[in-house]
């Protein structure tokens, strides 16, 4: 449903996407996972139409992005990262004006979206600008969805929304694509990359790696400890310093820790009993998906 080659875009000296290639099949959950500035805005704009690419090709649907534009926007819903619909008419005119676009009544395909419009019934007549945060993403989404598009585009979706909001987004998002809607999703969060069922992992404007979460997680080069101590503050800084730390970075109140071939959990807690660590822990878990990113990107 989604197919890019080699797809990247310039603006003069800096590159926002390099390079990227991707297929993404019918139904699939499909997660690009990058830091702000990664290039995932950038990445969707073009699969949107709203970009040209300075290099690449790419399809939806089967269309050219270029070439076969005018189709591809009948197509798709797009769901941009910022609140964009129109804030002073209520949620039920939102509706019936994306509705309108594309030429259908809210009446023809509300039963695609009932789960989420249940929960924004009650506020129909309020104006959009003054709905929640979570609230506002469910209407965009509901907009987005209204013309039964074959590929949905969310651009970090759940960014500023609370805890209870993003999980019942997901949850939505895994319905919609059991029904057999293609959805690419783009999220700062590395929580959110468990809910894919693919993910492409970017940084910098650089495709660094894709694969399912397990398979990530299976793939990953070397064994993984979680270190803490009573001063987390102290026991971060040293732990950078120890001569066989390959890669050291905080997880809440731990610290995710990699030896080089010389370290060991022996020798690492004797050189934190040296320096007076009391409390010391050191375990081996298995790698997140985070733990994985950071790993690619200190390779």
């Amino acid at each position: 449903m989604i197919n890019t080659e080699n797809i990247s875009k310039q603006y003069g000296t800096l590159t926002a996407v390099d390079g990227w290639t991707m297929q993404v099949e019918k139904g699939g959950l499909y997660g690009v996972i990058g830091p702000d500035g990664a290039g995932k805005t950038t990445f969707f704009r073009l699969l949107t139409t709203m970009l040209l690419p300075s290099g690449g090709r790419a399809w939806v649907c089967g269309c050219d992005v270029v070439k076969d534009y005018r189709k591809v926007r009948q197509l798709i819903g797009y769901m941009p990262g910022k609140f964009s619909l129109y804030e002073d008419l209520s949620v039920e005119e939102n509706l019936n004006f994306f509705a309108s676009v594309f030429n259908c009544k809210v009446s023809d395909n509300i039963a695609l979206v009932n789960d989420i419009y249940s929960q924004l019934v009650r506020f129909k007549d309020r104006r959009a600008g003054k709905l929640s945060g979570g609230m506002k993403q469910k209407l965009a989404l509901c907009c987005a969805m209204i013309h039964r598009p074959e590929v949905l585009f969310l651009d970090e979706p759940t960014t500023g929304v609370d805890v209870v909001s993003r999980r019942e987004f997901w949850e939505m998002l895994k319905k919609l694509a059991a029904s057999g809607i293609t959805i690419l999703v783009s999220t700062p969060y590395m929580d959110e990359a468990e809910m894919c069922s693919r993910i492409a992992l970017v940084s910098g404007g650089r495709f660094l790696t894709e694969d399912s979460p397990a398979g990530l997680v299976k793939k990953f080069d070397g064994k993984i400890f979680a270190v803490s101590a009573d001063n987390m503050s102290s026991l971060s800084k040293d732990l950078k310093k120890y001569a066989h730390t390959k890669t050291s970075f905080s997880f809440g109140n731990e610290v995710h820790l990699r030896f080089d071939d010389g370290g060991s959990v022996a020798g690492l807690t004797e050189y934190l009993q040296n320096l007076s660590h009391n409390n010391i822990s050191v375990s081996e878990i298995t790698p997140s998906v985070e733990d994985c990113f950071m790993a690619l990107t200190n390779a």
